[in-house]
C-alpha cells in the first residue's frame, strides 16, 4: 500500500481530529530499497501539537513541533503516533460517539 507524499496536514483534516472520532493511520518509513508500512486503527483520545526536547531542531523557540495523535486501539491499547509527511490519516467515522453541541475547547468550558 503506497500513499502519495503530502507536504503538510490539511486544515480540514486537522479540525476533524477530535476525541471519539474513529481513524485509520498508515505510516511509512522509507528504506534504501524498501518501504516499511504500519497501519493502526482506533478511536482518537487526544490530538495536539507538542514540542520535542530536541536540542538540534532549530525551529520555533529552538524546538521541533510535532503533530501527536493518541488513539485507543480496538483491544484497549493506547498508542501515540507522531504524524509526519509520510503519515496518511483516514477518518472512518465523522462524529464522536455521543457528540452533542460544540466541542469543549478548554477547561473553563467544562462542566463543574
Amino acid at each position: 500500500m503506497t500513499f502519495p507524499y503530502t507536504a503538510a496536514m490539511d486544515d480540514a483534516l486537522r479540525k476533524n481530529l477530535r476525541p471519539g472520532v474513529r481513524v485509520r493511520v498508515v505510516q511509512q518509513i522509507a528504506g534504501r530499497n524498501y518501504t516499511w508500512t504500519a497501519e493502526v486503527t482506533g478511536t482518537i483520545v487526544q490530538y495536539e501539537q507538542k514540542q520535542t526536547g530536541s536540542w538540534y531542531a532549530h525551529s520555533k523557540n529552538d524546538k521541533l513541533w510535532l503533530d501527536r495523535l493518541l488513539i485507543r486501539k480496538d483491544d484497549g491499547e493506547l498508542t501515540t503516533l507522531n504524524l509526519d509527511e509520510f503519515s496518511h490519516v483516514e477518518i472512518l467515522s465523522g462524529e464522536p460517539a455521543g457528540a452533542t453541541g460544540p466541542a469543549k475547547t478548554n477547561e473553563s468550558e467544562l462542566p463543574l
